[in-house]
């Protein structure tokens, strides 16, 4: 990646974007393109969070969504979900011709260990929207399924490569923390920015005072293993489950992933894919092993647009839900449109200011309450949830909204906000 210094001075800017992951540089590219002069701040260096650990897989096909999406926001809903999503693939396979990033067509598998109407409502919702998925029976992985859904021409891509040559010629400070906003002027240790809009892509939003993101986000961790000499699976795979497994190559190496759970909760991490690779692969050697955190919003939808709706030029873009690649470039082009005051087709499926009704609701706030009132000497200094020890990752972590505290102290994830 490109290093850049960190901020010296007070300065002015239209646009300042919060965040240096995919989601921020994206936006910041797309403004640039427009000739609106932006400016993007990063705590440490670009790219060194979420972005930097994801399996980096380019598809709208995110689980078994649609059928879901179709019984929340109806037929209409869940097509401009779909749409938004494709336009955003579509928008990489062409940037992606300007850039050397590891880019490779890949068709997608949904698959299932049981209950196969799953895959028959998923289908038929497809059909309703107007989307043609197929069936897969005979998968490559080792071990028995009752089918997949497959996507046909999808991607995979190698992101930092990607981003490098997206984010050469932004105007960008890395280790430039924003300690706290005054209006829409960003406080850092090097002086002040002031901005007419300000796009807050900090992966958990860390301003709390408006929008209830604390209620509308928790975080879930993920595992991944890199393996030499396994074999090559022919395309991409992830289970329906949240806790099953994933699959994809990248170039020799066979790159597994699974062990997930909610932050601060017990999970299989990387035991649980060793314990599989020794299983299964048995001739495999493991060369990289990492882990990586996504936010999760109530309905499976990102919250993309008006922090709040009392917020006119403060922008947010979070709760990808593991989606993170297609959810990046819809949050950029979307909150383009809205900095530019142009109407965007999808701009209402991503309201942040949508109805929280929703049953995970109830989940976020039975562990919010049973955390504030456990006895820990260990507090989380963003809303003051006692602390659990992630003995994999030797880690104090969060279980009500995800923040992550090495043995030293030092924050790993927000969204506690400090260094």
């Amino acid at each position: 990646m490109p290093r850049f210094e960190h901020l010296q001075g007070d300065c002015k800017t239209d646009v300042l974007i919060i965040g240096g992951g995919i989601a921020g540089l994206l936006t910041a590219y797309f403004l640039q393109q427009k000739n609106i002069d932006c400016i993007l701040v990063e705590k440490n260096s670009l790219c060194s969070g979420v972005t930097g650990n994801t399996t980096a897989k380019i598809t709208f096909q995110h689980g078994l969504i649609y059928h879901k999406l179709i019984k929340s926001i109806g037929i209409d809903g869940a097509k401009a979900y779909l749409q938004a999503n494709e336009k955003a693939f579509e928008k990489y396979r062409t940037l992606c011709q300007k850039y050397e990033c590891d880019y490779q067509v890949k068709n997608n598998f949904v698959y299932l260990l049981n209950n196969r109407q799953k895959i028959e409502n998923e289908l038929s919702a497809l059909q309703k929207i107007g989307y043609s998925a197929g069936v897969c029976e005979n998968l490559t992985l080792p071990f028995e399924t009752i089918g997949a859904v497959e996507f046909k021409n999808q991607a995979q891509f190698h992101p930092l490569k990607f981003l490098s040559a997206v984010s050469k010629n932004l105007r960008i400070y890395e280790n430039t923390f924003v300690k706290e906003m005054v209006g829409n002027t960003a406080i850092t240790d090097y002086g002040k920015i002031n901005a007419n809009n300000v796009v807050v892509a900090t992966h958990f939003p860390f301003i709390n005072k408006h929008g209830l993101f604390s209620v509308k986000l928790y975080q879930h961790r993920s595992y991944a293993i890199a393996l030499e000499n396994a074999p090559d699976v022919g395309g991409m795979y992830v289970d329906e489950s949240k806790t099953g497994l994933s699959f994809r190559n990248y170039g020799d190496l066979l790159i597994l992933g699974g062990g997930d759970h909610r932050t601060g909760k017990k999970g299989g991490n990387w035991h649980e894919l060793r314990d599989f690779a020794r299983v299964n692969y048995p001739d495999a050697r493991e060369k990289f092993y990492w882990a990586a955190q996504d936010c999760m919003s109530l309905d499976e939808i990102p919250y993309i647009g008006k922090y709040s709706k009392h917020t006119n030029r403060l922008f947010v873009a979070s709760g990808f839900n593991k989606w993170g690649m297609t959810g990046a470039m819809v949050a950029a082009e979307l909150l383009c449109d809205l900095i530019e005051e142009k109407r965007n087709d999808f701009a209402h499926i991503f309201d942040p200011s949508r109805s929280i009704l929703k049953p995970q609701l109830l989940a976020n706030g039975f562990e919010t309450v049973t955390n504030l009132l456990s006895f820990s000497t260990k507090r989380c200094p963003h809303l003051g949830c006692a602390l659990k020890w992630n003995d994999a990752e030797h880690s104090w972590d969060c279980p009500c909204h995800g923040t992550r505290i090495d043995e030293q102290g030092k924050i790993l994830d927000n969204p506690a906000n400090g260094k």
